[in-house]
């Protein structure tokens, strides 16, 4: 569910946040099947929705990360925002697909704010990641 309807279709996820505020879906909601390549990362949420099914799946096919991801680590993934060790820096970027990844695999609802800045520390190595719509272009 969409709080805000998209009339165009940005290329990138900073355009995507300048148009939706919030990108919300329930764990209540089955898992969308039968969608092309194109529906699935070319819509109005450029594949979030997606990411967040894939954690979703990933809870059964990838259990390490899904209990990692339950238990409050980033464990390295398909998207930029994981931790293998702490940094020298707290200026570690995440992607919005990584935190939607991730909020699949810990069963959580899918929920992005794109005004907001999203700060996680991984409980295992103790690194900040920020992950922020404004910070998706930024590298």
């Amino acid at each position: 569910m969409v709080r805000e309807t998209v009339l165009a279709m940005p290329w990138n996820l900073s355009e995507v946040g300048k148009m939706l505020q919030i990108l919300f879906r329930s764990v209540e909601e089955p898992i969308r099947e039968g969608l092309t390549r194109n529906e699935l990362w070319e819509g109005p949420d450029k594949g979030l929705i997606w990411c967040w099914e894939l954690g979703r799946i990933f809870r059964t096919e990838r259990r390490l990360a899904a209990l990692q991801a339950s238990a409050g680590e980033l464990p390295i993934g398909d998207w930029k925002g994981g931790v293998d060790k702490r940094l020298k820096t707290d200026k570690k970027i995440g992607s919005l697909q990584y935190l939607a990844q991730w909020q699949g695999m810990r069963e959580e609802y899918l929920n992005i704010d794109f005004a907001s800045e999203i700060r996680l520390i991984c409980s295992r190595h103790g690194q900040p990641v920020i992950f922020s719509a404004n910070l998706a272009d930024e590298e």
